[in-house]
């Protein structure tokens, strides 16, 4: 991915040597889940995360991966806690789907995060679907990313 520059900061491929400055910037990494800093380490080595940035640092970041029903999925967006309401991940969202290789995009959240389905539905993006069993006792919400300008399909 080429760097992308949104309002005023950049959205460009993570490093790998970036890994754990990502980690300093996402609360359950800080928590100590080392679970999380080997998924970001691994996201930045196989270049599947993008991070937005301005003068102060990092404020965010952003992985998107090909496994989904061989479609593209937003496997994790974080913004930093400093950072959130500032547009960053609108913007981050923004990038990914720019650059998406496949015709579709999708993500999920928690019923409970509130913050990032006001997030996707500002975002356009659009619920369709609700899987019960991941979290006990908060389902999964999948979004579809709006259709993105291009070549009509032959």
């Amino acid at each position: 991915m080429d760097v992308v520059k949104p309002c005023g900061f950049p959205v460009r491929r993570a490093d790998e040597s970036e890994a754990d400055a990502l980690a300093g910037i996402d609360p359950i990494a800080i928590e100590g889940d080392d679970e999380r800093r080997a998924s970001i380490r691994r996201w930045c080595r196989q270049g599947v995360a993008v991070v937005a940035e301005d003068a102060s640092g990092l404020l965010g970041y952003c992985v998107v991966e090909y496994t989904f029903f061989e479609q593209g999925f937003v496997t994790m967006l974080m913004v930093a806690p400093t950072a959130r309401g500032g547009g960053v991940g609108h913007r981050l969202l923004d990038a990914v789907a720019a650059s998406c290789t496949t015709p579709k995009l999708f993500t999920s959240t928690n019923v409970s995060n509130q913050p990032m389905q006001r997030l996707l539905r500002r975002a356009g993006w659009s619920p369709v679907g609700l899987v019960h069993g991941l979290d006990e006792g908060d389902p999964e919400l999948f979004y579809l990313c709006p259709p993105r300008p291009g070549p009509p399909p032959a």
